[in-house]
């Protein structure tokens, strides 16, 4: 995936707010942008694993829409729904099985 994708793919079906915000404050979406690029240029790891992160993440907090985004980005970098599954079932014992199953039913709900 291109640093210049990485906030925004251009195939990507984004929530009507999230276009609305980022178009009227222009500014405010390229900084963004940009500190998307400039954390995942500081260190070693690949898009894929990042992402695989920022969806476990995701999951931690119970944000739907970024369970959505990273799995997309996820797939995008190359990882499996097996991958993808796994990172969630991992965080069972730190965040429990019910926002592991929220986090699985979101996935399979995007994913169809």
């Amino acid at each position: 995936m291109s640093r210049e994708a990485l906030l925004v793919p251009p195939e990507a079906q984004l929530p009507r707010t999230f276009n609305r915000i980022m178009t009227s404050h222009p500014d405010f979406a390229a900084a963004v942008e940009q500190l998307g690029i400039t954390v995942s240029d500081a260190g070693p790891l690949d898009d894929k694993t990042a992402q695989l992160i920022q969806l476990a993440a995701a999951a931690g907090i119970r944000s739907e829409g970024a369970v959505h985004s990273h799995m997309r980005r996820a797939r995008q970098a190359g990882a499996s729904m097996e991958e993808l599954q796994h990172t969630i079932i991992l965080l069972t014992s730190t965040i429990g099985l019910p926002a592991v199953m929220a986090a699985l039913s979101w996935m399979e709900d995007h994913s169809k």
